[in-house]
């Protein structure tokens, strides 16, 4: 028995019909259809685009504010523990609420979902960056200080250097976690693929999608980062080449 092309034509809610008009039956049912996604995957370009903004902007001003808070800790022991217990309290605040008590202050838009995303951050890159330079063998630091170096030489040329492997590994967990926290952004109205998959929950080719976009994102995002780390730390790889 042959069959009818089950997609010719687009509806105005974006199912597809064949050429009796009607709604191609596996959409109708919410199921996995491989031709629906085949015939849509225009229109998740601009919220991947979306999201991986929310995602690279939250990481990046997360980093800035966590490095800037390890360094003064590096420097005065005694913040470690305040800064970790206030970082750690914003990593509790369950997502959702987090935004929903931003809306009324920043309203709807990347501001509430970034500020948001980037608390989420803080206490994952805090505690990398700490632990690093907290990990650097003391003998490094003697061998820095006979070379004449002052404090400042020793931390961006011996400290830094030597916890870039713990640094670099908070900033992947960082990343990848983010991925997932930015899909619910779409509740602060900051789009992304959240709002691919929020808008039609049941129909399960739209939710794969969207979740297949986001593994695939955060993977993307660390094995990016997996490089940079490699090529900043080439010791590391004479070490593991030995």
């Amino acid at each position: 028995m042959s069959h009818l092309p089950v997609v010719l034509a687009q509806s105005d809610n974006g199912f597809f019909r064949n050429r009796s008009g009607q709604t191609d039956s596996c959409v109708e049912s919410n199921g996995f259809c491989p031709n629906w996604i085949v015939h849509h995957l225009d229109r998740y370009v601009s919220p991947f685009w979306q999201h991986l903004f929310l995602v690279t902007v939250s990481v990046a001003i997360g980093f800035a504010i966590a490095f800037a808070l390890a360094l003064a800790a590096h420097r005065q022991r005694w913040l470690v523990s305040p800064i970790t217990q206030v970082t750690g309290v914003l990593y509790t605040i369950p997502s959702l609420s987090a935004f929903f008590i931003l809306l009324p202050i920043t309203g709807r838009g990347n501001t509430t979902a970034i500020i948001a995303l980037t608390a989420y951050t803080l206490l994952i890159l805090f505690r990398n960056i700490v632990d690093g330079l907290e990990g650097v063998p003391e003998e490094s630091r003697d061998a820095g200080r006979g070379m004449g170096f002052t404090t400042r030489q020793l931390l961006w040329k011996v400290e830094l250097p030597l916890a870039l492997p713990a640094i670099m590994a908070g900033l992947r967990i960082a990343a990848t976690t983010t991925v997932g926290l930015a899909a619910l952004a779409t509740y602060a109205g900051a789009g992304g693929l959240g709002d691919q998959m929020n808008s039609q929950k049941e129909f399960i080719s739209n939710v794969a999608v969207g979740g297949a976009l986001c593994v695939l994102m955060a993977l993307g995002l660390d094995a990016i980062l997996l490089i940079a780390q490699r090529l900043l730390t080439p010791w590391s790889r004479a070490r593991a080449a030995t």
